[in-house]
């Protein structure tokens, strides 16, 4: 028997489609599980996040990085603003995930966090905007029109400390149709690196630019769940590649 391949090949063009996004027509669960060099798990270094997006079969089918510094990831922690990359396994950029600086506050409608979701790059599909409330995540999640298409919503505040968090999606009318996860990766990992893997599912049937903004969701619920006991050190820069595979 042949092992399986781990890397997806991408999927030619559909007409009507975002160019990249025809594979998330396939699916109604991916995994974004971020890279964690050797030397971070070891000494604390941060590097530039890096991670890999895979099916329910361990495929790799994208990969994503963080555009920003080292003095921006050390003193914002989950305030950054930041440039999300997502890329296919030929290397091509299909979603563009852009996040400005905002305070984070669950107590001041001014600290509200908002995503841009471009794919491909230049071309916006959607956005993610919180929504005001003292003890509550919560997110509406837009369309290129700016018109609220679902919700997302999270538990009470405290939830970033928490190994185990479920964000339900809803429709506007409150029927929960999916859900974006925190996954617990096990004691040591959660306590030498800031590394945790994140599930999204949602309907087979959902608008895959839709898809593609509850990926940028996804982001921002895992900047927001960063961790900060990791102690400042130099930027390091890490040249991705698809050949790469990861234990």
């Amino acid at each position: 028997m042949q092992p399986m391949n781990m890397y997806m090949v991408p999927n030619q063009g559909i007409p009507g489609f975002p160019p990249g996004l025809e594979y998330l027509t396939q699916v109604d669960q991916l995994l974004i599980k971020q890279k964690v060099e050797l030397i971070e798990a070891l000494a604390g270094f941060e590097s530039n996040n890096k991670y890999e997006i895979r099916n329910s079969m361990g495929q790799n089918v994208f990969y994503a990085v963080e555009e920003n510094d080292c003095l921006t990831r050390q003193c914002c922690g989950p305030l950054r603003s930041f440039t999300i990359r997502i890329l296919d396994n030929f290397g091509q950029e299909i979603i563009t995930v852009s996040r400005p600086l905002k305070c984070m506050s669950c107590f001041f409608p001014c600290c509200l966090q908002e995503l841009e979701i471009q794919a491909p790059p230049g071309n916006t599909v959607g956005y993610v905007l919180q929504q005001w409330h003292p003890f509550l995540p919560k997110f509406t999640i837009e369309n290129e029109h700016r018109e609220p298409v679902l919700k997302l919503q999270g538990p009470f505040c405290g939830w970033s400390c928490l190994p185990d968090v479920d964000f339900e999606i809803l429709t506007m009318d409150e029927v929960s149709i999916g859900k974006i996860s925190k996954q617990w990766t096990g004691l040591l990992r959660e306590v030498f690196t800031d590394s945790d893997n994140f599930g999204i599912q949602f309907p087979m049937d959902l608008d895959v630019r839709m898809k593609a903004v509850m990926i940028g969701a996804c982001f921002l619920i895992v900047s927001m769940t960063v961790k900060s006991h990791n102690p400042p050190s130099p930027h390091k820069h890490h040249k991705i590649s698809h050949m790469t595979e990861f234990k």
